[in-house]
């Protein structure tokens, strides 16, 4: 099986994810150096990619963010309700996914979003190897977005 060709689609996943931050939130953010501080209560946007190319793209965030970004896509006003907070992640995670399918191989479909909440979990995805990860930030803190290839033994994400 071939592998996903990282360099040239480098430069495209962090071209996305400001377009879609910056047109569905009016949001900028900016890519910043890896850091490794945890995310205060993390919350993990999921979507697989299937098809001709398999993989997975996550987001993953602080829940002040992703209670920033669901007001911001749903024109709510504070306090966000817990499952809206869910719901707008798993929304934007979809729209950034769908948003990079054009520079993935053709023939490439989504799954609906999911969204695990917490810090004391592991996420597996089986035959997952770690493609990219994007460090972005926006005026509330980092936040991650990271790319899986499905291909060989596995990946695995622990929150």
């Amino acid at each position: 099986m071939t592998t996903f060709p990282l360099a040239p689609y480098r430069e495209g996943v962090a071209l996305v994810a400001a377009s879609v931050y910056e047109t569905m939130l009016g949001l900028p953010v900016r890519l910043v150096p890896p850091g490794n501080e945890p995310l205060s209560t993390p919350l993990t946007g999921a979507v697989h990619y299937v098809g001709s190319w398999k993989g997975a793209l996550l987001v993953e965030c602080a829940r002040e963010q992703a209670a920033d970004w669901a007001a911001r896509l749903l024109s709510l006003a504070p306090p966000i309700d817990p499952e809206d907070v869910r719901d707008g992640l798993g929304e934007l995670t979809n729209m950034i996914a769908g948003n990079l399918k054009p520079l993935l191989p053709p023939g490439v479909g989504l799954s609906l979003p999911s969204v695990v909440e917490g810090r004391d979990y592991s996420l597996r995805i089986c035959g997952g190897n770690l493609v990219e990860t994007q460090y972005l930030a926006d005026p509330l803190g980092p936040f991650r977005i990271v790319l899986l290839e499905v291909v060989g033994q596995g990946a695995r994400i622990s929150g």
